[in-house]
């Protein structure tokens, strides 16, 4: 998955409604440990998958970097904050680290927060 099919998909579900754009929501609420902006907008997850008939959301996501100190929990957590979402029966998260995570996948809102813009 390269990156500009990442930043379509996010700015995409911007439109999203149900169960979906729930679980976006749900995602928006959780942060990076080392940068300060919720891993949503921070370009983090790659793919949300959400099937609203079944109630389950598979999500692909990255780490900041491969030695990042919450690497083995951190999806541990997430998982945990989507499975809180009404209408959420299971929710699978796969860490992946391809492609690498850059300041390019970062929204606007995020670069707006960071400065960078």
């Amino acid at each position: 998955m390269n990156l500009d099919l990442i930043k379509l998909a996010r700015e995409q579900a911007g439109t999203e409604t149900g169960l979906k754009q729930q679980v976006i929501d749900a995602l928006r609420k959780i942060h990076d440990p080392e940068i300060p902006l919720n891993i949503y907008d921070l370009g983090l997850i790659y793919a949300l998958d959400v099937d609203e008939r079944e109630g389950k959301a598979h999500i692909r996501m990255t780490l900041t970097s491969p030695a990042c100190p919450v690497a083995q929990t951190f999806p541990c957590t997430v998982e945990c904050a989507i499975k809180q979402v009404p209408g959420v029966k299971e929710a699978q998260v796969e860490l992946v680290w391809d492609p690498p995570w850059s300041m390019d996948t970062l929204s606007e809102a995020a670069k707006l927060q960071l400065g960078l813009v």
